[in-house]
């Protein structure tokens, strides 16, 4: 952006200050100026660049009828692409962003192509991929491509050929797609677009390689886009980047920095998302999951599913670990035969790909159920898909729910080997935890087998990586193995640690030394716990939750306003809808509908007020969390066998607890 208003004016200085990256600064030099198409431009720009979603969309939207009303019909064309596109990247509502789009085609019908048929063509070639209809989105997606090069618009040069990999992909020519993004990666890497469509086109990349579980690629890509981040980049993308980074720590570990992350995605991006927020929220509840935190798990969840966002299989397999596998295996099963229409593009919208982890869900609750006939059936499917769309991720999940179907059915024996080729994947992957979940397969159908040797080898190695990662629930159901396991129980010693309140300080006494701590708040957190083993306290109980109280808006004034006129969109789309006979785009238009109305009736109080929400939970549990970490690693530091024992029997989360290991039990004395 190097143009210059006339006279050096608040719009020139505003584009300056965008072209070193300074959005406030530019949002500032228009924000009391008046509202003329030049002002309104550079405004949007700002805005978007400063985080403020919904004034950019506003001024987009007023640009256009500033426009429109001046006769600029191109123009007004190029505004409303520019709010469709900016609606369908960052809200994943569907009909206003047809609303939009159809604004904007009947202003350029008729007339030569330009910059907005290029916008219109890589929205539209998105907006019917994510509906379920790849076969409609080729034709836009390379006519995006071809306008955009032509016209030098760089959202559809870029987007529009991630949209042509997806679809390759998606028909089952994954060199060909995975080809596609490896070449955009290049000109990404070497700065040839502007920022806003470089952090859109790296996030577009790395959750296309996650579909097929390349994550040699989206590894390498987050890096990538972690670092880029970090200059000017626009809008959401750190945010967004944020939940790439916690998906890849998912599978890497350790979980504790996996949810830090996570949380950190959520409060960035809430400004930003609406219904796609459910996207942050789902990968928060994944990994709570994994490190055992069910309560916080199903807040998460619960959230997701407030935004119209599937938590599934997240929520089945939270129903699993809460030990109601029959609700659980309802669930699963429900998603698989009647899958929510989510426009999502971080997860394949439709397809064999979308029930990847459905099916794998599916063949777990089954195998904890011992249904064979259920299991055998999600480990064919899998394998239908593997052989459709080769790679190492599939592969492993084909393996292992393969695995568990031949235990069910009597034949541990055929069990041995695909879950050992589990095992090897996962371990060649860098998943840890999910090796572990694979070892644990592996080590029953060696017992099962008459090899008990091998399957204590399998199940301790297991342990090592579940603690490694944070995961104590699955850690303690690997020691109840180990701990039948034994065939001779050698005598479990049970040792003494004291925790003694000196006022100004803590002495703690375990093993025959004596330490002075400080008088942390953490260490305070810890006696509550060491001296209750077992209960579980919330984290507002160990906290003064009041401490914590900083009521803010669910959604602003601005917020609502916006809302409703994209409800008017919706209301005009699902007219359009229901006289086309076009059940798909109705059942869509109802979802944007049912969203937008739970989202204004959840902002409003008694008398209409605006309601707040003050986060008291989230931030007690982030402040405990923190102590209690901080308090260990003290302890570590003077006696490093108890810090050890800490760290694995010390959970935190929603709920705190301390959780005695069986196998080497500690007596606690607070005093």
């Amino acid at each position: 952006m190097t143009t210059q208003g006339p006279g050096g004016g608040p719009s020139a200085r505003a584009r300056a200050a965008l072209d070193r990256g300074d959005f406030r600064a530019a949002l500032d030099a228009v924000c009391d100026v008046a509202e003329d198409a030049d002002v309104l431009e550079v405004r949007a720009s700002a805005a978007y660049g400063a985080g403020e979603l919904e004034l950019a969309l506003s001024s987009w939207e007023h640009l256009y009828a500033v426009r429109l009303a001046a006769g600029d019909r191109a123009g007004a064309a190029h505004a409303a692409a520019l709010v469709a596109l900016n609606l369908l990247c960052e809200t994943a509502l569907m009909a206003p962003v047809r609303g939009w789009v159809g604004r904007a085609q009947r202003l350029v019908a008729g007339q030569p192509s330009g910059p907005a048929d290029a916008l219109l063509a890589v929205v539209g070639a998105y907006e019917r991929f994510l509906s379920g209809d790849p076969a409609a989105a080729a034709g836009p997606a390379r006519e995006a491509v071809e306008l955009g090069d032509a016209f030098g618009v760089d959202p559809a040069r870029a987007l529009g050929r991630v949209a042509l990999a997806r679809l390759a992909i998606h028909d089952g020519d994954l060199e060909r797609g995975v080809g596609l993004l490896d070449e955009l990666a290049v000109e990404l890497g070497a700065g040839v677009f502007d920022p806003l469509t470089t952090g859109n086109a790296y996030c577009e990349l790395i959750c296309a390689a996650q579909w097929i579980g390349r994550h040699d690629r989206a590894r390498e890509w987050t890096d990538i886009m972690e670092r880029w981040r970090h200059g000017p980049a626009l809008g959401s993308t750190h945010g967004r980047c944020r939940v790439h980074r916690a998906e890849l720590l998912r599978v890497s570990g350790p979980g504790e920095e996996a949810e830090e992350e996570a949380l950190a995605a959520c409060a960035d991006l809430r400004p930003w998302m609406r219904r796609e927020y459910g996207w942050p929220l789902v990968e928060l509840g994944n990994i709570r999951l994994r490190r055992g935190d069910l309560v916080g798990a199903e807040e998460a969840f619960v959230a997701a599913h407030g935004h119209a966002w599937s938590p599934q299989p997240g929520l089945a397999l939270l129903r699993l670990a809460q030990s109601d596998p029959d609700t659980a295996a309802a669930m699963v099963r429900d998603e698989i035969e009647h899958p929510t229409d989510v426009p999502w593009k971080e997860r394949p919208p439709f397809g064999d790909l979308r029930l990847v982890p459905l099916l794998a869900a599916q063949a777990e609750i089954a195998a904890a159920r011992g249904d064979a006939t259920v299991a055998a059936a999600a480990a064919d499917e899998l394998a239908a898909v593997r052989d459709r769309y080769p790679g190492e991720l599939l592969a492993a999940e084909a393996s292992l729910a393969a695995a568990r179907a031949a235990l069910l059915a009597g034949d541990p024996a055929a069990a041995v080997r695909p879950a050992a080729a589990a095992v090897a994947t996962w371990v060649d992957l860098g998943a840890p935890y999910d090796a572990a979940g694979a070892r644990v397969v592996l080590g029953d159908a060696l017992a099962a087998d008459g090899r008990p040797d091998a399957a204590r080898m399998e199940w301790q190695a297991a342990l090592a990586a579940y603690v490694g990662y944070g995961a104590p629930l699955k850690e303690a159901s690997v020691r109840e193995r180990l701990d039948r396991d034994r065939a001779v129980a050698s005598p479990v010693t049970t040792s003494v640690a004291e925790l003694v309140d000196c006022g100004g300080h803590w002495l703690l006494r375990y093993a025959g030394t004596e330490v002075v701590l400080p008088a942390l708040r953490g260490i305070g957190h810890l006696a509550r716990l060491v001296g209750d083993p077992g209960r579980e306290f919330p984290a507002t109980d160990l906290a003064d939750a009041r401490t914590y109280e900083s009521p803010l808006p669910v959604i602003d004034e601005e917020t609502r306003e916006a809302y409703r006129r994209r409800l008017a969109d919706v209301e005009e789309d699902l007219a359009q809808a229901e006289q086309d006979h076009d059940e798909a785009r109705i059942r869509l238009a109802e979802r944007d509908r049912d969203y937008l109305l739970a989202e204004l009736r959840g902002a409003l109080g008694l008398g209409g007020r605006i309601r707040g929400t003050g986060g008291s939970s989230e931030r007690a549990r982030t402040a405990v969390t923190r102590s209690l970490r901080y308090a260990l690693a003290r302890i570590a530091e003077v006696h490093p066998d108890l810090g050890r024992h800490l760290s694995c029997t010390v959970r935190t989360g929603s709920g705190c607890s301390y959780v005695p290991d069986p196998l080497a039990p500690i007596t606690w004395r607070v005093t």
